[in-house]
């Protein structure tokens, strides 16, 4: 099964494991959705319930080995993994760990991420059982990881510019769905249908916000707030293709905007497309985050990162931040999210998804019009 052909995902595996033999690591233990997802083409809503750990084990010298849950054996057969061993779940007293412990048994170096952007699904005890039983040097994988994930593949990229395009095609209808007086929630709510209907998988992820000449904050859940003249709506969306993300926003001004709102939308514009003329392999993440800050009035400047890698997940690595100096390379996906405030309790982000190429960014997403819309 999987989102692409089993080709793609053994392509993925045998990277890594050469990645593992440059780095003297035997074996790698993932526990996370995305890492499942990447490398076996295992996906499933199933993640959503805690009460089960998952584990992937790719070794250097052979085909990964996947130790789940028997509820999980039909569908990890129809993907890219031909050994597969389960045990009947939940099971507090042996949540799938002898298992883990016959598979890992003999090895002397195990790749687990441990870095920035990771986690651990699995009971920490558990664990801690595995290190105190096994005769193994557990190491951080997160680079590894990191090295392959930045870069997506053609069948990837193709994936992403598709839900962009669906996503835009949604926000295109604006005018038609966001009208003063309208409660901020049913806006919400009529958005993420608008998205189901131009083709979107799933909406895993909508925040925004709405206020007079700009909002509070980006991340609060909608309130039942009538919508009124004057108002910013902000929109941000991470709808989803086969377990791919979009991530950008749009605003809108109801009614009518007033000057400061207009500059700031216009700031945050430009500021996008110094961006854009500094995304370009070679490029190191702290300076297209530097060409994007200081492109902001001195007074509204974010302090935070302005953008960041896009694709299994919402938000990936690398950050356009002042501390990150990935290099940027053709392939890598991006958002650019320039942020200002204009007042105290009032900001407005702007963001667009593109990929870097040899030459220019591409746009995946339908370029936010320059001056800020009124509907």
């Amino acid at each position: 099964m999987g989102d692409f052909p089993h080709a793609e995902y053994q392509a993925r595996v045998v990277a890594l494991q050469g990645l593992m033999v440059r780095n003297d690591i035997d074996a790698v233990l993932l526990t996370t959705e995305a890492e499942f997802n990447y490398f076996s083409g295992f996906r499933t809503q199933f993640w959503q319930s805690p009460a089960r750990p998952w584990f992937l084990i790719i070794r250097a010298d052979e085909g990964p080995i996947a130790i789940i849950p028997a509820i999980g054996r039909e569908l990890m057969a129809q993907n890219a993994v031909t050994d597969i061993r389960t045990w009947n779940a939940p099971n507090p007293a042996d949540e799938g760990v002898s298992l883990l412990l016959e598979a890992l048994q003999g090895l002397g170096c195990v790749g687990i991420p441990m870095g920035e952007e990771s986690s651990l699904r699995m009971p920490l005890a558990d664990f801690a059982r595995l290190k105190r039983e096994l005769n193994v040097l557990f190491v951080d994988a997160t680079p590894l990881i990191k090295r392959l994930r930045m870069v997506k593949s053609k069948a990837e990229i193709a994936l992403i510019g598709k839900i962009c395009a669906l996503a835009s095609k949604a926000f295109g209808r604006a005018p038609e769905l966001f009208f003063e007086s309208q409660p901020l929630s049913a806006a919400f709510r009529e958005f993420k249908i608008a998205l189901l209907k131009a083709g979107a998988e799933d909406v895993a992820y909508l925040v925004g916000g709405a206020g007079q000449g700009g909002y509070g904050d980006v991340i609060s859940p909608p309130s039942d707030a009538p919508l009124q003249l004057g108002d910013i709506l902000m929109l941000d969306t991470g709808a989803t293709l086969n377990g791919y993300f979009c991530d950008f926003d749009r605003n809108f001004a109801i009614g009518a905007a007033d000057s400061a709102a207009r500059a700031a939308y216009r700031a945050l514009w430009e500021s996008t497309e110094a961006g854009l003329a500094a995304a370009r392999a070679g490029a190191d993440c702290a300076t297209v985050f530097g060409a994007m800050a200081t492109s902001l009035p001195a007074a509204g400047a974010s302090v935070g990162r302005m953008g960041h890698g896009l694709g299994l997940q919402l938000t990936e690595y690398p950050s356009f931040s002042a501390t990150d100096h990935t290099v940027l390379e053709p392939g890598m996906v991006m958002t650019l999210e320039p942020s200002m405030q204009i007042a105290t309790g009032r900001m407005m982000v702007h963001e667009e998804n593109i990929l870097i190429t040899d030459g220019a960014p591409i746009l995946l997403t339908e370029r936010a019009a320059p001056e800020l819309p009124v509907i």
